[in-house]
């Protein structure tokens, strides 16, 4: 279990101390080219990794519940593999995908009780509405929203191919093609290559004999 631990507690760390910062130091939409290829584009999402959401507030209180029930599902699943003695294959990246599902979950659950600001669903409108200027943190229970209302934080953009296509080319022309549009934070990075690992190195994560 230390290794779990310490795995989940180094990502939450990296995770919430890059949202943090960001959401105190940009304003929203504010993007910053670091170099070529990669920019700094903050973005609140109320939804899954990756910018996807749905069904606005019920679809978000959805979410949370599943993440909670996924988590309690891994908890399990950590305790019966240590005991049938499972490799460092099977545990480290799944460890990766678990800090990831935390990480994402504290936004959601708490960031409307520690901001001062961040975006929110209008339901007269049935629209998430963003916000002006820069978050500042606030007491616990004195922010802009209430328990499982906040957003995700997402800032990692990687727009490969950023381009307006001339606007003498026929059908096409005047419009903009992006590629990779998708913004995204340490924990979803986290579920990915945690993902990618478990595939990767699947023979030997799951060798014969081990149960879920």
């Amino acid at each position: 279990m230390k290794k779990i631990a310490f795995v989940t507690f180094l990502i939450l760390l990296i995770d919430q101390a890059s949202k943090i910062y960001v959401k105190t130091h940009f304003n929203l939409d504010d993007s910053n080219v670091v170099f070529p290829g990669f920019k700094l584009t903050f973005v609140e999402n109320p939804g899954m990794a990756y910018g996807f959401h749905f069904g606005g507030l019920i679809g978000k209180y959805f979410l949370v519940i599943l993440r909670l029930f996924l988590i309690g599902g891994m908890i399990y699943l950590f305790r019966k593999w240590l005991k049938q003695g499972a490799s460092n294959y099977l545990i480290i990246p799944m460890a990766v995908i678990f800090a990831g599902a935390i990480g994402n979950l504290i936004d959601g659950m708490f960031y409307g009780l520690i901001f001062d600001s961040g975006t929110v669903f209008d339901e007269s409108t049935g629209r998430w509405i963003g916000y002006g200027g820069i978050s500042k943190l606030v007491p616990f229970g004195e922010g802009y929203s209430a328990f499982m209302k906040g957003c995700v934080v997402d800032m990692f953009h990687f727009p490969l191919v950023d381009w307006y296509v001339p606007e003498s080319w026929p059908i096409i022309g005047g419009k903009h093609i992006e590629f990779f549009k998708y913004i995204f934070n340490v924990a979803d990075s986290a579920i990915t290559v945690g993902a990618a690992l478990l595939l990767i190195f699947r023979k030997k994560a799951f060798p014969n004999g081990l149960e879920f």
